[in-house]
């Protein structure tokens, strides 16, 4: 019988192939105390099973092939952080000495713990490394069971002779960034998570490898049985499970059309975006490593319009990054740009990212908060003047390689524009007494509270440019927590009142002559294209894979025609269904 699964759709195209199906991440545990005289041989248990796995993750990493995404390192390096992070290898063997806990009994205990923290994360990417935590544990236990001697778990994540020449599926509670390099040798041909967001590991790495692939589809794994014909439609967020022949005939259909699609759309590469009635529009690529510059170049991006900084702060055991090496990240992502422009954001992180830098009493009282609201992005940055004058000396001088932008987030105060700018100003007097080389650069704001839109001509007074934050501007507009699953539905870029405020600051900003841009998930979904020509928007900046689409959507669009419509659009109670009719 056929059965539908409906979950997030994070990479489009459809992908059809038996199930191949991976245990969850959580397994069950021995539970024993441990006698006062083995507690130390426990430990050392532990150790073992932690050096194990430490090899097992360096080799993977070693081992990647040359053409291997970037994600899929970054992430490994992830793994191997949290397997050696005190909180979980110091308080995991403290669970041991202190209750007398067996290994595998402290390392879920200390595993609930954490989890805990991570769910109370503002930060959607990070809450979703809760994932990462799992796995690492999962290893570890996997380790510790094969040290005493126990079977092997009989459904790891390897192709199966029973599957012969039909491609495959992978279907998981969830998906290690190990396990994810299956995906470079087409084995999978595309994967259906339980869990997981737009913002999730799996659905990174889909994107980047441009896989289909659907998330936080909740049973799937309990539904799906192994060798299962399935369909993984990535446009609609839909998994059909031993469909009909007549609805496998039509998904292998729309898999031809999107195919040929696909041919079509990499043609347009480096066709200028220029819609019907001759306006020219700038795309631009979001990244988050220096190595993402080459796959923004080959998608046919004229620049960057966001590089995402706080990854080069992230999982380094309380030691952040100093000037040189953040000089040398963004040298390399400025030239390798060759001469386009590369916007680079100061360090967005808040209550919830520099964890290791914080006490175990700093951390109980953050996470009693609602971190949304509390010290993030342009207000830590502040807060650590240090830190901040040395990321932006580092950006300023990567600036005397190539044209840079510095783009400061979450700024809503005079008090943050004033003090921002003089950062800036302080960090250029600290080059010139150093006699170090360093270019001009335009400073510009990122519009993702609501007060900043609102209170939009003040910031172009202040600052050479904007670009608008969509997911937070709408998560704040709406009072939404958009990776709260009670309320998530509640997320609507379409509202009326998200729409206003964004024609409202693209308007202003064009007014006074200032470059505005679009660097949310908005300016990657094709159903907002027209509507933001309409409204103006001549710079949209998407993850590279989502260019090209765009870029069609652009080149078929007369913005004539939509800006006489734009009014009714905005007065409508339902936008979304003016667009559509």
């Amino acid at each position: 019988m056929s059965i539908q699964v409906f979950g997030v759709p994070v990479s489009r195209g459809v992908a059809i192939g038996r199930a191949v199906l991976v245990a969850s991440s959580r397994v069950d545990v021995a539970h024993y105390f441990v006698a006062p005289d083995d507690l130390e041989a426990e430990v050392q248990r532990l150790k073992r099973a932690r050096d194990a796995v430490a090899a097992e993750l360096s080799a993977l990493q070693r081992d990647l092939p040359d053409d291997a995404p970037a994600e899929l390192s970054a992430l490994l390096d992830v793994h191997l952080m949290l397997l050696h992070d005190d909180a979980l290898a110091g308080a995991t063997k403290d669970w041991i000495l202190e209750r007398h806990y067996n290994a595998e009994w402290a390392l879920s205990a200390q595993l609930e713990v954490l989890a805990r923290q991570f769910d109370d994360m503002e930060d959607p990417y990070l809450r979703e490394r809760k994932a990462d935590l799992e796995q690492v544990v999962e290893r570890l236990l996997n380790a510790l069971t094969a040290s005493t001697g126990a079977a092997a778990r009989s459904d790891a994540a390897v192709p199966r002779d029973f599957a012969g020449e039909d491609p495959l599926v992978l279907v998981a509670s969830d998906i290690a960034p190990a396990d994810m390099l299956q995906f470079k040798s087409s084995i999978f041909t595309g994967f259906i998570t339980d869990v997981g967001g737009k913002t999730s590991h799996t659905a990174i790495v889909a994107r980047s490898l441009d896989i289909p692939a659907v998330v936080g589809a909740r049973e799937a794994s309990r539904i799906i049985r192994q060798d299962d014909w399935v369909v993984i439609d990535g446009d609609a967020g839909v998994a059909v499970v031993n469909p009909s022949p007549i609805v496998l005939e039509e998904y292998r259909f729309r898999q031809r059309q999107s195919q040929l699609e696909r041919a079509r759309l990499d043609r347009l590469r480096h066709t200028p975006a220029v819609t019907l009635d001759g306006q020219s529009v700038e795309l631009l690529a979001n990244i988050e490593l220096p190595v993402d510059a080459a796959s923004a170049l080959s998608s046919g991006a004229v620049g960057v319009g966001l590089f995402r900084t706080e990854f080069l702060f992230m999982n380094r055991n309380g030691e952040l990054p100093g000037e040189e090496e953040q000089f040398q990240a963004y040298k390399a992502a400025v030239t390798a740009m060759q001469g386009l422009p590369v916007t680079i954001r100061t360090v967005d992180v808040g209550a919830d990212k520099p964890l290791d830098q914080m006490s175990a009493q700093e951390l109980r009282h953050e996470h009693t908060l609602n971190p949304a609201l509390g010290l993030r992005a342009i207000r830590w940055s502040l807060s650590e003047p240090d830190m901040f004058s040395q990321q932006l000396r580092a950006i300023l001088r990567a600036s005397a390689f190539g044209k840079v932008r510095v783009l400061m987030p979450m700024v809503a105060h005079l008090s943050e524009i004033r003090a921002g700018l003089h950062a800036v100003a302080r960090a250029r007097e600290q080059l010139d007494r150093r006699g170090q080389a360093y270019g001009a650069v335009d400073v510009g704001a990122m519009i993702e509270v609501p007060a900043a839109a609102i209170g939009i001509d003040l910031f172009l007074r202040h600052f050479n440019f904007v670009s608008i934050g969509t997911n937070d501007l709408i998560q704040y507009t709406l009072a939404i927590d958009r990776a709260d699953e009670s309320v998530a539905h509640l997320y609507d870029a379409w509202h009326p009142a998200v729409l206003i405020l964004i024609a409202n600051t693209i308007r202003r900003a064009r007014d006074a002559g200032r470059h505005v841009s679009i660097c949310g998930e908005m300016a990657g979904d094709p159903a907002f294209t027209e509507v933001l020509l309409a409204m103006g928007l001549r710079s949209f900046s998407m993850h590279p894979a989502q260019i090209a689409t765009i870029k069609q959507r652009i080149l078929r669009t007369d913005t004539t025609r939509w800006t006489g419509r734009l009014q009714d659009i905005l007065a409508a109670d339902d936008p979304q269904a003016v667009v559509h009719a």
